[in-house]
């Protein structure tokens, strides 16, 4: 049996970012997800495991490594593997390039989010964190907010000039806190152990994004921040006992667990009002490489 490798830019070639966060949609009509998550630290370093089986779908395991000294290297930050099985026998499907699947699956899960808890009509876009992901986070959010005028803020001005220049009628900000206040949506897609982002920044029918936080010691934003907002997580599983961004104020007692509103498997929960702020957490997680890998294949048998 031919086992296809799907490399980056063919199987990228095929996709639509719109098209993902439908097949995301879809994924969480199935059965939950099982999902077994291992994280080992080496202080900057991580390894994160992560595997995953939907019945109906498949299961899909996926490998990471985050080394934040290696772009200083030369050396990409994160890398890794994918493997997709077959949900009737088990046997392997097919193997997707690590950053295709990271990408797609990292910025659509976003994405979909925004498509139902920003006001469509959003004009401004706020990118903090000008890495690979802010990079990917414009070219989804280009496609579901077509008419949008997007800043980058990084602390390294520097490196947020190089984005922009690579992005034509991007701005940089200098300024973090008006930047904040002026946009539609904050998408943030830093490292930071410390809040960037303050509740004080904040105005009624934004709708804040948050990728970069991915450890237990980790914050984008400050309490005022979560108290104003109405806040939702990609999944309970992965975010509540994991990621600082909720699991510091959850159990310092500073936000009653039902401050979380739901997760993806409670899609129509996913509302707002016009004056609502919405806060979004993306904390990834196997079941949505898996979707995001089973949409990938399908597209490649489709060409």
């Amino acid at each position: 049996m031919n086992i296809p490798f799907i490399p980056f830019e063919e199987g990228e070639a095929l996709l639509d970012w719109i098209g993902l966060t439908d097949a995301l949609a879809a994924g969480h009509e199935l059965p939950k997800a099982e999902i077994g998550d291992t994280f080992l630290y080496r202080d900057p370093d991580t390894l994160l495991s992560r595997a995953a089986w939907i019945n109906g779908m498949g299961m899909a395991v996926k490998t990471a490594t985050v080394f934040p000294g290696n772009p200083a290297k030369g050396a990409p930050m994160i890398n890794g593997g994918v493997a997709l099985y077959s949900d009737a026998d088990g046997t392997l499907e097919a193997i997707v390039d690590f950053h295709l699947v990271t990408k797609w699956k990292t910025a659509g899960d976003s994405l979909l989010a925004a498509r139902r808890l920003a006001n469509p009509a959003s004009r401004s876009i706020l990118i903090v964190g000008a890495g690979t992901v802010g990079r990917a986070l414009h070219d989804a959010y280009s496609a579901a907010f077509p008419g949008a005028h997007f800043t980058v803020w990084n602390r390294t001005r520097a490196n947020a000039e190089a984005m922009a220049m690579e992005r034509p009628g991007m701005a940089v900000a200098d300024d973090l806190a008006d930047a904040v206040h002026a946009a539609d949506i904050v998408t943030s897609a830093t490292m930071s152990t410390e809040p960037l982002i303050k509740g004080a920044w904040l105005r009624p029918g934004q709708h804040i994004d948050l990728i970069g936080a991915y450890r237990p010691d980790m914050r984008e934003v400050d309490d005022a921040a979560l108290l104003a907002s109405r806040v939702f997580v990609d999944s309970f599983n992965t975010t509540v006992g994991h990621i600082g961004e909720v699991k510091i104020p959850l159990e310092a007692g500073t936000i009653p667990r039902d401050h979380l509103l739901a997760d993806y498997y409670d899609l129509p929960a996913f509302t707002r009002a016009p004056d609502d702020i919405t806060l979004f957490k993306n904390g990834g997680g196997a079941h949505l490489d898996l979707m995001t890998s089973r949409y990938i294949l399908d597209r490649w048998r489709a060409q």
